[in-house]
Order: C-alpha cells, then sequence, then structure tokens
C-alpha cells in the first residue's frame, strides 16, 4: 500500500468557480466589498491592540465606475499586504487568510467578527471580469507595495506596485458579456440588497450607500418604538407600520441578533412570499429563511443576523444542521413569549392585533405542540356580547362543551338566549377544534350541529295521541318528510323554545368540518361520505301549523310551502347551492301569487 498526494490543477480550478460557485453573478460585489470590510476590521483591531495608530474616519471602501476604460475598481484603506501575503493568500486558491488572522489575533469579543472563511469570493471577480488586477500596501512599516494581475488562467504577475498609502485596489476589466456591472444603477440595486448594513462606510462614485445602522445591534431597552418604525420601512419601504415586533439577543447555545416584525396583513399580502432578510456578521445572505423559521411564522417580516449559521462554500445557502433546528425552536420559543407577555401586559393591543396575528398563531397551534403549550391562554374568539373571551376563561364559565356560529346573524341564535356563543370566522377554526378538543378534553359544537336540550321546550311538546298512537309531532315530521322526498335529508318536528323560528337545517358536527377540511384544502368529498342532513320544523311556529292544516284542502300550495321553507333554512344557513337559485325565486313567486290570490 502507498500513500500518495491528490493532484489539484488550478486551471480546473478557475473555470468551476467562475461557472458553478456562485449561483447569481451579483454575488462578487458582496464577496470583494466583504474583504474590504474584513481588510478594515484587521486594522481595527490591531489598532485596538496598539499596533497601528489610524482614524475610524479612514477606514472606508469605495467603487469607482469607468465606462470608457470598462473597469470597475474596488478600493479600501485596510491592513493591505505585502508581496509575500498576496502570493500566500492571493495566489493559493482557498486559502483564507480571515482563518489565520482570527488565530493569530484571537479575541472573543463579538464586534470583530471577521466575515471571510473560505477563500474563495476573490475569485469570484472573474465571472464577470476577463482581467483582474489588484493593488495594494501593508500597513507595516517599511513594507513596499506589490501589484498582482491575472487574466483567469493559471498564470499571474507579481511585481512591485505603486500604491502610497495602506489598503487594497482592486480592479475589475469588466468583460462584454457583463455590461450591466458598469451601470451606477445596476450596482447601487446590489449594493443595497447585500450591503446597506455592513461596519464601514461603502461608496458609490463619492455616494455613501449604507447610511442605516442595523437595529438588531443595539439593546432593545434603548430602541424606541419609532426607530423600530423606521428600520422596518427601512427594509420594506411599501409596506404598512407593522403591528409589533420581536427584538432577538441569543448569546448561548449559538449567536443570534435580529428583529422579527408581525405585519399588517392587507388583501395584497402574500403569504407565500419569503421576507425574512438572513444576514452573516451584517451580510446579507438570502431571503429564504424557511429552514430557520418555521413554516407558520414565514410571513413575518425581519432580519436575523448570525455568524454561527451553517452556510454553503458560496454563502448563498443554508446547510441544514443540528445549529440550524435550534435556532428554528428558540425564535418559535421567542415569538410565544412574546406574544403571552403582550397578553398579559397590553391586553388591548393583544386583541386589537388579533385579526393580523389570529393566523399565524393558529397555524403555530396546529403545527407545533410546544408552540400550543405556550400560547394556549392567549387563545382568544370574540363572543356575541362583543367580548373577546379566551378559551380557558370560557371553559371555566361552561366546562362541558363550546357552543359556537360562524355568522354572527344567523336566525339559529334566537334558541341561544342563554348560552354563551363564540363567533368563529376564521377558515382554520374547524381544523383548530378538531386540535383542542383532543388538547382540552371539551367539544365544540357550532349552533346547528346538534339539538340540545337547552334548545328544547318540553313543556310545550305535542304528546297527545291520534287514533293511530301517533302525536302531532310525529304526524308534522311524516308529511314533510313524505313532501321532501329526499334521501338525505331526516325531519324532525321539535318544541323550540323560541316559536319565531320555523325551521332550520341541522349538520352533524363531525361530517360538517370533514367537509369544510375537504373545501379548504381544494378536494372533493368522495361519493360514499353521507353528507346527510336534518330538516328541524318548529311545531311551535304558526307558519309550520298553518301549512299542516292545509295539507288535505289545499295540497299543492302546501307542497310548495314546504318547500320553500325548506330553501329558506338552506339559504339562512348557506347551505344553497348557485345552481338552486332560479328553483328558489321561481317557487317564492309561485306561493305568493298563491297567497295573494286566495
Amino acid at each position: 500500500m502507498s500513500q500518495r498526494k491528490l493532484q489539484i490543477h488550478t486551471e480546473n480550478i478557475l473555470p468551476i468557480i467562475k461557472k458553478w460557485l456562485y449561483s447569481d453573478k451579483d454575488i462578487f460585489v458582496r464577496e470583494l466589498i466583504s474583504n474590504g470590510c474584513d481588510a478594515l476590521k484587521k486594522l481595527q483591531i490591531l489598532r485596538d491592540q496598539g499596533l497601528v495608530s489610524v482614524n475610524d474616519e479612514e477606514l472606508k471602501i469605495e467603487l469607482t465606475i469607468n465606462k470608457d476604460a470598462r473597469t470597475l475598481e474596488f478600493s479600501d484603506t485596510g491592513i493591505g499586504m505585502t508581496e509575500e501575503e498576496v502570493d500566500k493568500y492571493i495566489a493559493q486558491i482557498a486559502f483564507s487568510g480571515a482563518e489565520e488572522f482570527v488565530s493569530k489575533y484571537a479575541n472573543t469579543s463579538e464586534k470583530d467578527q471577521i466575515i471571510g472563511h473560505f477563500g474563495l469570493g476573490f475569485y469570484s471577480a472573474y465571472m464577470v471580469a476577463g482581467t483582474v488586477s489588484l493593488e495594494t500596501l501593508s500597513y507595516q512599516n517599511d513594507s513596499k507595495p506589490a501589484h498582482w494581475s491575472c487574466d483567469g488562467s493559471s498564470s499571474y504577475t507579481l511585481e512591485e506596485g505603486t500604491r502610497s498609502t495602506h489598503g487594497t485596489t482592486i480592479v475589475l476589466h469588466i468583460n462584454e458579456e457583463s455590461s450591466e456591472f458598469l451601470e451606477e444603477k445596476t450596482l447601487l440595486e446590489i449594493l443595497n440588497r447585500y450591503c446597506a448594513f455592513l461596519p464601514f462606510p461603502i461608496f458609490l462614485n463619492g455616494s455613501l450607500i449604507n447610511k442605516t445602522e442595523p437595529l438588531w445591534l443595539k439593546n432593545a431597552s434603548a430602541a424606541t418604538d419609532q426607530e423600530y418604525i423606521d428600520f422596518y420601512h427601512a427594509l420594506y419601504p411599501l409596506d404598512a407600520d407593522p403591528i409589533f415586533w420581536i427584538h432577538l439577543n441569543v448569546d448561548y447555545p449559538f449567536n443570534l441578533k435580529g428583529i422579527l416584525y408581525f405585519p399588517k396583513l392587507t388583501r395584497s399580502f402574500d403569504l407565500s412570499k419569503n421576507a425574512i432578510k438572513l444576514f452573516c456578521n451584517r451580510v446579507f445572505v438570502s431571503d429564504n429563511c424557511k429552514d430557520v423559521i418555521p413554516d407558520y411564522l414565514t410571513c413575518l417580516r425581519g432580519a436575523l443576523d448570525s455568524p454561527d449559521i451553517p452556510l454553503n462554500v458560496s454563502r448563498s445557502t443554508l446547510q441544514m444542521d443540528h445549529t440550524v433546528r435550534q435556532l428554528s425552536s428558540h425564535i418559535s420559543k421567542k415569538v410565544a413569549d412574546r406574544l403571552l407577555s403582550l397578553y398579559q401586559t397590553d391586553k388591548e393591543k393583544f386583541l386589537k392585533a388579533w385579526a393580523d396575528i389570529e393566523l399565524i398563531v393558529k397555524l403555530g397551534i396546529l403545527q407545533d405542540d410546544k408552540f400550543f403549550e405556550r400560547v394556549k391562554d392567549v387563545i382568544v374568539w370574540k363572543n356575541l356580547s362583543g367580548e373577546w373571551v379566551s378559551i380557558s376563561d370560557y371553559l371555566v364559565r361552561n366546562p362541558d362543551k363550546v357552543f359556537y356560529v360562524q355568522d354572527e346573524h344567523s336566525p339559529l341564535l334566537q334558541l341561544y338566549q342563554n348560552k354563551e356563543v363564540l363567533l368563529a370566522t376564521s377558515p382554520i377554526d374547524s381544523t383548530l377544534m378538531n386540535f383542542l378538543e383532543s388538547k382540552l378534553k371539551t367539544s365544540f359544537q357550532r349552533i346547528d350541529g346538534a339539538i340540545g336540550d337547552s334548545i328544547l321546550d318540553t313543556s310545550r311538546e305535542k304528546t297527545l295521541l291520534d287514533a293511530e298512537g301517533k302525536t302531532e309531532s310525529t304526524r308534522i315530521a311524516e308529511f314533510i318528510r313524505h313532501t321532501l322526498d329526499q334521501d338525505k335529508v331526516e325531519v324532525e318536528a321539535k318544541s323550540l323554545t323560541s316559536d319565531a323560528l320555523p325551521a332550520f337545517l341541522m349538520i352533524d358536527e363531525h361530517m360538517r368540518r370533514m367537509r369544510d377540511y375537504m373545501a379548504l384544502s381544494q378536494q372533493t368529498l368522495p361519493p360514499s361520505f353521507g353528507n346527510k342532513k336534518t330538516f328541524v320544523v318548529n311545531t311551535n311556529n304558526k307558519l309550520v301549523s298553518s301549512i299542516f292544516a292545509i295539507k288535505e284542502s289545499r295540497p299543492d300550495l302546501a307542497k310548495d310551502m314546504v318547500l320553500y321553507l325548506y330553501d329558506l333554512a338552506r339559504l339562512s344557513q348557506k347551505e344553497l347551492e348557485p345552481a338552486a337559485f332560479p328553483d328558489f325565486v321561481a317557487r317564492s313567486n309561485k306561493v305568493l301569487e298563491e297567497l295573494l290570490g286566495s
């Protein structure tokens, strides 16, 4: 057995970097600016350690476009390099100077983070440039400037340069296919996207780019509400003011800073759009945070910054690992804690925001058991008196069952005068109720989902038997059942507490929930699904009694009235299909004509 070394040929590596390492050409701007920031940060660290004298005002990066020469110049006033360092860090691909510097000048201070890691960013310049040259001078006394140039092949030139001040200037000779990068507007968009929050001033043709400080670096107790709102608009200029926000500052077991905003949900709001911006050491990485943020929180806005985020070599996408999963769990906890705190300390603000946050909270409950346990006491619905009621408080007063309605104008409410009824209008309330029933050991019932004792008046039941041993209630039910003649409709005649309501449709709670779920998920119910309804007629209602009274003398009118009454019940409970409207209108006209004629 023999041990050998891999043979790596630079002439094969450069084309790979140029073509495949980065998904977007414009990333070269981010990489070269990041390198400049690292050079400036290193100089700051050396100054803080008393090894060099430099003022903060001197530390900057300048981009200059020269359309005539077809060049784009990146110049920094950072640490610079000696000729030997150029040969070591530039000529040796994937040899990161940041790693060596950090090990030599180790500092645990979070503010001294170095951006670069892989040592490949410099070569991203060749995605847009045929030739790249570099002019640099080290901060070290008696150093000589160095000039490096390479046309993208495996050969380069390295000679003494002409620079007279410490720092580095990189000149890209832009190729014909990349002319858009000589346009100031294009460069401005790229800089605003990737470099808006970098720690050193960046100038494009003399104009300062990064004017906004990242608010996530400020202590939450020192930031004002207006600062949070202004920062939100710096991130999302066209959005309405956010509802509230969560300031994140985590030191262990990973470093994470950021601000998450609950946005104002409008009709034009795109829930599917990824909007949380992900940064690594203040450098924009991605607006796709689906692995860092739980699904139910992806509609939040804001910024997250962490040096511990595991990125791929091109620093463009996340690599899933234990840290990412911890981040997701921690963010979920922080959001839940903020919701609970707001509910307990400023309930008025919480309830005012509920319409905009309830979908997020309810989805979180359905998707994350830990999230549910933290926020279960802030699940609220409005009752018919207009008061907000938490489900925990409701169950204290009504431990057996939760009554609810989806339409506050439902005619059935007159049967529930003595019950506390909640108004549940969210499209996912049915699914949520299934979940809460298993967790809270209670049951939810829509007011048309069953015939409970509370809506019956047993003292007025028509119990007198006729010659055949049938009660009047039984005979009314049989007559209406025969008249409707529908296999999937049962008929019951009941003595209801209110005389005003002639009839209603009772739909089994669980059957209706299944139907709602299938509709929400855009699925069709199988033919085997029963979908049975019960038509409940009120024996105490004058209209029902009148119809039953004319069944022999005017059978046609009685039949039309029964069908009309059934359609009215369907219409009032939003169960009348659009296709049935023409028949309903025609029957209504016919009944009115017959009644007026008589």
